[in-house]
């Protein structure tokens, strides 16, 4: 078993200060371990990219699955819109004050603020390769489950 070393948290916003705090995140599937208020990270460095891409200007309705996650393959779901901005930022992470989330895969959470190891502002230009569009059957799907 590889020891984790570090983690990664994705993010549209260029962080102000010198910590990230925990924050009330939203989950429309309603799942308990993503409604925790926190800092959410993961050991994959693609998913946090994937996941500031998908939460960047832009973009209405996504959806990122840890779960279903397979190397080389497109992160993120993206339902409607498309990213806007020029970048993102990936934030390394102590793995210190986390805890790994209960039933989900490569995710963490800090109940406390964590300071940053490293900052780096990417090109979602260069990174798109990590999320798609959803196909029209997904986005059926989508619409009839969240949408009402």
């Amino acid at each position: 078993m590889i020891k984790i070393k570090v983690l990664y948290h994705g993010s549209s916003k260029k962080l102000i200060g010198d910590k990230l705090f925990p924050k009330q995140s939203i989950d429309l599937e309603k799942n308990l371990e993503n409604l925790i208020k926190g800092v959410y990270a993961t050991d994959i460095k693609d998913l946090a990219i994937a996941m500031a891409i998908i939460c960047s200007k832009g973009t209405y309705s996504s959806s990122l699955d840890f779960e279903e996650y397979k190397k080389g393959e497109s992160k993120g779901i993206i339902y409607k819109g498309w990213p806007k901005q020029k970048h993102i930022y990936l934030y390394t992470l102590p793995i210190q004050s986390f805890k790994k989330s209960q039933g989900i895969n490569h995710q963490f959470v800090s109940k406390k603020p964590v300071k940053p190891l490293k900052i780096e502002k990417l090109l979602i230009k260069n990174n798109l390769h990590l999320v798609r569009k959803a196909t029209k059957k997904e986005k059926n799907i989508w619409t009839k489950k969240y949408i009402k």
